[in-house]
């Protein structure tokens, strides 16, 4: 069925460029496990199973990083959504891949004019008073132009590769069987969860190719912004903007970036802008819900002075109500050393697997014993959701999507900020947002709010449920399943039990016997005694003796 889906999808020769280049970073069995191997050859394709010499003495997260950046911007997109997944992959490996960055070179203007030009509906010298030919930036999936607007505006343009769409849904419709080979064929890969990462993956890398989906991301983070912010965000041209272009306004200022790489031109207050930028994404996370994902020095512009600029919302998390709360549970549980909170809270975030729950409990407890004494204000919460990432690896659970990204960006955040001024601590700005998450949520009004919001959901759905329940009845497809622990021992048990019920009513009539047996006279005898009635009075002892060492084992072995 697979060789029948992929050759249908026209997607065999990149399936085939793909093999290629996983076996010449040394992770040929890969191809070979999942049957992949046996697939190509079907088609008489030819693999050269000899891994690059170069390779030999690579360490496998750097093999596995070079082999995203040759597979292409899908699978470098890939590796950057696997970087996020600590709960995942091992800190050596999330580490490679956050140093992901995919080899794209810009294209020259005239390959991008035609769709830019009917996408516009006119000219480009008709839409914009000037426009840079020259590319600003080029990525993955857009490359980005300087224009300034008849009315005086300076804008970035951001334009959708050509093409670059075709190519993300075939990788994407290559990944999807890979992803379920690997789950069904390679157990020692099954733990990853392959096919929840893919979709995840898929799900994000498609918003990022709909312009129109960053440009709604922007509204919704703007909407949130006091009157007051001290963070500038970029104002959209929405006549000009649709699913393969971005217009908007530009930030003056150079980026975080550019700052760290030596260009300090200018008067920057550092400590306050790592301070602003911080409450910034911690308000949108724990007040908003809705927060920019990606807060790498990129996408930070400092305008001078004590402002903080934001770009590219293509990548923002969503938390809902629940979430949060949950989140400012756990530091609580930390701050206060609650072990069962901590725990019932990773129960809670792992969206599949099993736990021993004794287990995770000791794990947390350990846990919990490095961070003892440890103030709210005081902790790194980035190496404490490190940590936290590592106890859901050893108890082979899996954050939800929208927690790894969390995670990920505090990692980011706390990193940027101490790069900007050294004495920055992360932890000193969320103490006093979680609290007032914690306030907010604990007060009456709140509890009240959500206890009608799900009385009122059940009642909502109950005439749904007893009409299927009452259906299913009537179709005799009705089951009730019991899952009863021990249930086989207790099945064991009773049989014993009935056992020596029937032994002990053998033994009643053999005794009885034996009585009326030793009254007669008659027949042989032994030692003056009917040898029938002694014969049947010493195999019931026997039998009774056996019966009653059965019955003292079973008590002690309880």
């Amino acid at each position: 069925m697979l060789y029948e889906a992929i050759v249908a999808a026209g997607d065999l020769g990149r399936l085939n460029e793909i093999a290629g280049v996983v076996i010449r970073h040394g992770f040929g069995q890969v191809i070979t496990k999942t049957g992949v191997l046996s697939l190509l050859k079907r088609t008489g394709a030819a693999l050269n199973w000899t891994a690059a010499a170069e390779m030999r003495e690579v360490a496998a997260p750097e093999r596995a990083r070079r082999m995203l950046e040759e597979l292409g911007p899908t699978f470098v997109k890939l590796g950057q959504v696997l970087a996020s997944r600590t709960d995942l992959l091992p800190p050596e490996w999330t580490d490679e891949f956050s140093n992901l960055h995919a080899r794209v070179k810009a294209l020259p203007f005239a390959d991008l004019q035609d769709q830019l030009e009917e996408d516009l509906g006119q000219p480009v010298d008709e839409a914009f008073a000037s426009f840079d030919r020259e590319p600003l930036a080029a990525g993955s999936i857009g490359q980005v132009h300087r224009a300034v607007l008849h009315d005086g505006r300076e804008v970035i343009v951001k334009i959708r590769r050509p093409g670059i769409q075709s190519k993300i849904e075939a990788d994407l419709r290559l990944l999807r069987h890979i992803a379920e080979l690997l789950e069904s064929e390679v157990s020692e890969l099954r733990r990853y969860r392959p096919v929840r990462v893919q979709r995840q993956f898929a799900r994000s890398i498609k918003a990022e190719l709909n312009f129109v989906v960053e440009a709604k991301n922007l509204r919704a983070i703007q909407q949130n912004l006091p009157a007051d912010s001290e963070l500038e965000t970029p104002e959209m041209v929405w006549d000009y903007s649709c699913e393969r272009l971005l217009v908007q306004t530009r930030l003056a200022g150079i980026s975080a970036a550019d700052w760290l790489r030596g260009k300090r031109d200018g008067d920057y207050d550092t400590a306050a802008i790592a301070a602003i930028g911080a409450d910034a994404i911690l308000r949108m996370v724990f007040i908003d819900g809705v927060y920019h994902a990606d807060p790498h020095p990129g996408n930070i512009v400092l305008p001078g002075g004590r402002r903080v600029g934001l770009l590219d919302f293509g990548m923002v998390g969503r938390l809902t109500e629940n979430r949060r709360r949950e989140f400012a549970e756990l530091l609580k549980g930390v701050a206060e050393r609650d072990v069962t909170s901590v725990a019932e809270v990773l129960l809670s975030w792992a969206d599949s697997g099993t736990v021993d729950f004794e287990l995770l409990q000791q794990d947390c407890e350990a846990f919990l014993d490095r961070y003892s004494g440890v103030q709210l204000q005081d902790l790194d919460v980035a190496a404490l959701l490190l940590d936290l990432a590592s106890i859901m690896r050893e108890n082979d659970l899996a954050f939800p999507a929208d927690v790894s990204m969390l995670i990920k960006v505090f990692v980011t955040l706390e990193g940027l900020g101490r790069a900007l001024h050294p004495q920055f601590d992360l932890s000193a700005h969320l103490e006093p947002l979680a609290k007032e998450l914690v306030r907010r949520m604990g007060s009456p009004r709140a509890v009240i709010r959500r206890g009608t919001r799900d009385v009122a959901r059940i009642l909502a759905g109950l005439p749904h449920d007893v009409r299927v329940t009452l259906d299913r009845i009537r179709r005799g497809n009705f089951k009730i399943e019991l899952d009863l622990q021990r249930l086989d021992s207790f099945g064991h048990q009773l049989d014993r039990s009935a056992n020596r019920v029937t032994v002990g009513m053998i033994l009643a009539s053999m005794i009885i016997g034996t009585a009326i047996a030793m009254t007669i006279d008659a027949g042989p005898k032994l030692w003056g005694m009917p040898a029938i009635g002694l014969f049947g009075f010493l195999t019931s002892a026997a039998t009774s003796a056996g019966l009653l060492w059965s019955i003292f084992r079973s008590g002690r072995h309880r």
